[in-house]
């Protein structure tokens, strides 16, 4: 492998916060540029929690998350990432330079990616947990076509739950709006196209689940009525690990997520995010887009400052005193 252009100071190039499909996907395309990258992880990625994915372009007969994670780990490595798995817990910017502090041990770069990613809230169903990316879900647009021609039923109280049922009708003939004993909030538009698509809705507290393994098989409610199901939908809410980029100064949205310009880059200088912790749709390939883009920013971003630094200069002093850096001259034919 070429020799790379070593940092200014002790501190690593790139550091990546999380070992997602963003991350990853960073971290292979920084290795590629011949950057000196380390990649954190404390192995949360919801990529691990799907045991299907039929939507990432090249696997036609789909991939499980874990498996793609593995793929990308491998792929990375290849190409000179480092990974520690630890949990960084505390974040500082001194000048130039990122401090971290993990469970483990601290950490030190000039430029911080941010690819922590989200958290889908599920039910507070007992049991159901058990049945995601089977029967449970959180994706209209990863697995409605999974459900087609099912029982379909989803979980929420707001406008997006109806037009989550809505949408799934383009799937199945059979949907329905269940509340868990919540009032709902949708708007009186939403209300109305409820009724005009005759959408049944169960009010009632759910309070068990039949279920044969991880399939669903029914909600059982407080008024001892039992609905039948084959696909769960959830749109509770999500989170999203905010809190290292909010306490470097980075602004984020009414939602929480992480603020960034069409580069990834931050208002904080040197502090980029990717993936799902962004206002990007929450999809796979949409983060390892997303985690190629900021690389190929963060690249750029150090490419200058090595000419600015003159560091790019020195490394090629280097070159000029032990290797041969002019083409072999050679006669014609």
């Amino acid at each position: 492998m070429p020799q790379k252009l070593e940092p200014s100071d002790s501190a690593r190039e790139v550091i990546v916060i999380g070992g997602g499909i963003a991350g990853l996907s960073a971290a292979i395309y920084l290795g590629r540029a011949r950057r000196d990258v380390l990649v954190i992880d404390s192995g949360k990625s919801m990529a691990r929690w799907e045991p299907e994915v039929q939507n990432y372009f090249g696997f036609p007969d789909g991939i499980s998350g874990e498996e793609l994670l593995d793929r990308g780990g491998k792929q990375a490595r290849r190409y000179g990432m480092e990974l520690s798995e630890d949990e960084i817990v505390a974040t500082r910017k001194e000048g130039d330079v990122f401090q971290l502090q993990g469970r483990g041990r601290s950490y030190s770069a000039r430029r911080l990616l941010i690819a922590t990613g989200i958290y889908h809230l599920p039910p507070k169903i007992d049991g159901v947990e058990d049945c995601l990316g089977h029967s449970m879900f959180f994706c209209k647009d990863c697995d409605g076509v999974r459900v087609e021609g099912k029982t379909i039923l989803i979980y929420g109280w707001n406008d997006e739950a109806v037009e989550y049922a809505l949408a799934m009708l383009l799937y199945s003939a059979v949907v329905g709006l269940v509340l868990d004993g919540h009032k709902p909030v949708w708007d009186q538009e939403h209300q109305a196209w409820l009724k005009e698509h005759e959408i049944p809705v169960y009010p009632d507290k759910i309070v068990g689940v039949e279920r044969d393994g991880c399939q669903l098989q029914g909600l059982i409610f407080a008024n001892e009525v039992k609905v039948e199901v084959e696909a769960l939908f959830t749109t509770r809410g999500d989170v999203y690990f905010n809190k290292l980029a909010r306490e470097l100064g980075a602004e984020v949205d009414e939602d929480g997520q992480i603020i960034v310009d069409r580069c990834m880059a931050t208002k904080v200088k040197g502090l980029y995010a990717a993936g799902c912790v962004t206002p990007a749709n929450c999809q796979m390939i949409i983060a390892a887009g997303e985690g190629a883009k900021a690389a190929q920013a963060i690249n750029r971003d150090l490419f200058l400052e090595s000419l600015e630094r003159r560091t790019l200069r020195r490394y090629r002093k280097q070159q000029l005193e032990t290797t041969e850096t002019e083409p072999a001259l050679t006669p014609a034919d």
